[in-house]
């Protein structure tokens, strides 16, 4: 059964709305530079959202104290999201938003502060705990039926918005706000160069060369709604979200399994949700990380599924940097402005094909297509794999 979206919003280093994101994509404008606001290496390549915390408090109209980077920026594309929408009391509304990253912003300045003895803030620990993210989100948008918080690495995102649908399709909700929000902070970008997985030149997802990732920021939601909420809102329907699955296969903390095991699930049994002939996906939004292992695993993968019919796909992230938990949403909202602008988006940086596979992503902005429906893909740490089929078809 098909779930209808009705609003999307997202703030991403390419852009602070659905329209600057859209221009970024067609225009190939990549937002991966170096540090500016993060008080990191400055010759580190990353994804950062061009706007400061004391910028978006402002936008915002905030008033209250210690809102963690991670909020604000969730909380900007879930406005968008949420639109115009009023509260009604007939309508059961909640939220699920996914974040891996949290507070920890806050919690750095705290830390440095707490070493040095420079009279540490203890209320900026209040911000660290993951749930703290989506409870500022609920509490500004007044949102208050459900509240749930995921956090199940770089696939956390997909998985909000799976979790979502599940919840309409089951009577639980008339209306769900889903997506993920991450920002950057100093443990996640250090945690990934010990790993020896970032690379310090800009990133080649499905390249020969590849040789890992730049990390990014940023968030985006989606608005889903029943028949009910849509006949007392009047939102219009943007598309659905018709197919979902999530697949674990546990092959290592980290590592992709070098069989694309899970991801080839987690792909097959989305599509076989939707309904949809796998003959009528007509682009991927591939999770394409620029990392060795994890482009082998899904190009594996891909091949797996479709064999020597694979349709156009490439992988955003040489736009946006890798935004962990965010990446989910972030790629679903691309994956629906593809549908609604019969587009397929360029795989920026791709030179020469990975040896063992041969496939070859989209090298420039494709706008010919006609795009029925998009396959999005988001793998996680721990083999946590997961894929979303959203399409134009009810």
């Amino acid at each position: 059964m098909s779930v209808r979206i009705t609003g999307i919003g997202i703030v991403s280093a390419i852009g602070l709305s659905v329209e600057e994101n859209l221009a970024a994509l067609m225009e190939g404008r990549s937002g991966i530079g170096p540090v500016r606001i993060l008080d990191e290496a400055k010759d580190l390549l990353v994804g950062e959202v061009k706007l400061s915390n004391e910028t978006l408090i402002e936008q915002l109209g905030l008033t209250v104290k210690n809102v963690s980077r991670t909020s604000l920026l969730g909380l900007k594309a879930a406005k968008e999201a949420w639109g115009k929408s009023l509260h009604t009391p007939e309508l059961r509304t909640g939220i699920i938003s996914a974040t891996s990253v949290g507070g920890m912003d806050r919690s750095e300045i705290f830390y440095k502060d707490y070493l040095s003895e420079n009279n540490p803030d203890f209320e900026l620990l209040k911000t660290h705990d993951s749930g703290s993210t989506t409870e500022r989100i609920a509490a500004e948008l007044g949102i208050s039926g459900y509240i749930n918080t995921l956090s199940t690495a770089c696939s956390s995102g997909a998985n909000a918005i799976m979790l979502g649908a599940r919840l309409l399709l089951q009577g639980k909700l008339d209306r769900v706000l889903v997506g993920g929000s991450d920002a950057l902070t100093r443990f996640t970008i250090n945690g990934f160069r010990s790993l020896m997985i970032y690379d310090d030149a800009w990133c080649r997802p499905f390249d020969e060369s590849r040789n890992g990732l730049n990390l990014g920021e940023g968030a985006a939601f989606l608005l889903l709604e029943n028949e009910k909420s849509k006949q007392i809102s009047g939102n219009e329907t943007i598309c659905y979200v018709n197919g979902w699955a999530n697949a674990a296969d546990a092959y290592h903390q980290t590592a992709s399994s070098p069989e694309g095991t899970g991801a080839t699930l987690a792909i097959r049994h989305a599509i076989e949700k939707s309904g949809i002939s796998i003959s009528d996906i007509s682009y991927i939004n591939a999770h394409g990380t620029g990392t060795k292992n994890n482009d082998l695993s899904e190009s594996v993968a891909l091949n797996n599924v479709f064999g020597e019919h694979i349709p156009p796909f490439s992988s955003t992230k040489s736009f946006t940097g890798h935004t962990l938990a965010a990446a989910g949403a972030i790629e679903a909202v691309f994956s629906i402005l593809a549908i609604r602008h019969n587009l397929a988006y360029p795989n920026l940086n791709y030179k020469t094909e990975i040896a063992e596979t041969g496939l070859v992503p989209v090298t420039s902005l494709q706008k010919e297509l006609q795009i029925n429906a998009v396959l999005s893909n988001s793998f996680g740490f721990g083999g946590n794999n997961s894929s979303l089929v959203f399409s134009a078809i009810h």
